[in-house]
């Protein structure tokens, strides 16, 4: 932390940066020059969270980016309900056909052309922004749809997923973090390059073994 314009930034990323970067993956790029750097036999890796986004299509949320939504699908197959029908985890994907709703083709809206305005978005008529079909609608844990979760803001799915370890610990992270009111589908374009970042720092943190590892962010938006 420091006044802007004092050279944090490049401290972090044309020093430190690149010093570890050729000590642990043997980079090529060649720091500013330095006296000397100690303590960096201290750290096992290093990780560079940065603002950029977490998607480049409004598909990519919180909840895929963690990877969360793999175990939340993996749950909903699980279920009796899911088991009889014959559901894989695709069913409740709406990337891929089967479970989606086929008139938005899983979006949730759908996008009407202005002349010289830019673009509408507007829910879909058939799934009401649900993004899903009737039938995976059906299927439901503790009184919910996978719609429903994906509508759940973070504090909300941390209460409702709190006696399930496989999916607790990745959306505990992002309430750590401070993004407990972001929903886990909300779309990555809507989010901020600050959120962005966190949303990335909440996955590495959740991961297990991570060693000792040096995160490096740099927010040059707050000093």
């Amino acid at each position: 932390v420091g006044e802007s314009e004092s050279g944090k930034s490049t401290l972090i990323n044309e020093t430190l940066q690149p010093i570890l970067s050729h000590h642990f993956h043997r980079a090529v790029k060649k720091p500013m020059p330095f006296d000397k750097i100690e303590g960096i036999d201290n750290i096992d890796k290093i990780v560079n969270v940065d603002q950029s986004p977490i998607g480049r299509t409004p598909r990519s949320n919180p909840a895929t980016y963690t990877g969360v939504f793999s175990d939340i699908r993996t749950l909903f197959v699980g279920l009796p309900e899911a088991k009889i029908r014959g559901y894989k985890p695709g069913r409740f994907s709406f990337n891929v056909k089967g479970g989606r709703c086929e008139a938005c083709g899983g979006n949730g809206y759908k996008t009407i052309e202005m002349n010289f305005l830019p673009d509408v978005m507007v829910p879909c008529e058939v799934c009401h922004g649900k993004r899903y079909n009737r039938e995976t609608l059906e299927v439901r844990f503790k009184g919910k749809s996978i719609a429903d979760v994906l509508d759940m803001t973070v504090n909300m799915a941390v209460e409702f997923f709190e006696n399930v370890p496989q999916i607790l610990p990745k959306i505990k992270a992002l309430q750590d973090v401070g993004l407990g009111y972001l929903k886990l589908g909300q779309s990555s374009t809507t989010l901020s390059g600050g959120e962005s970042q966190r949303v990335k720092l909440a996955t590495e943190l959740a991961k297990k073994d991570t060693g000792k590892t040096l995160y490096i962010l740099d927010e040059p938006t707050t000093a």
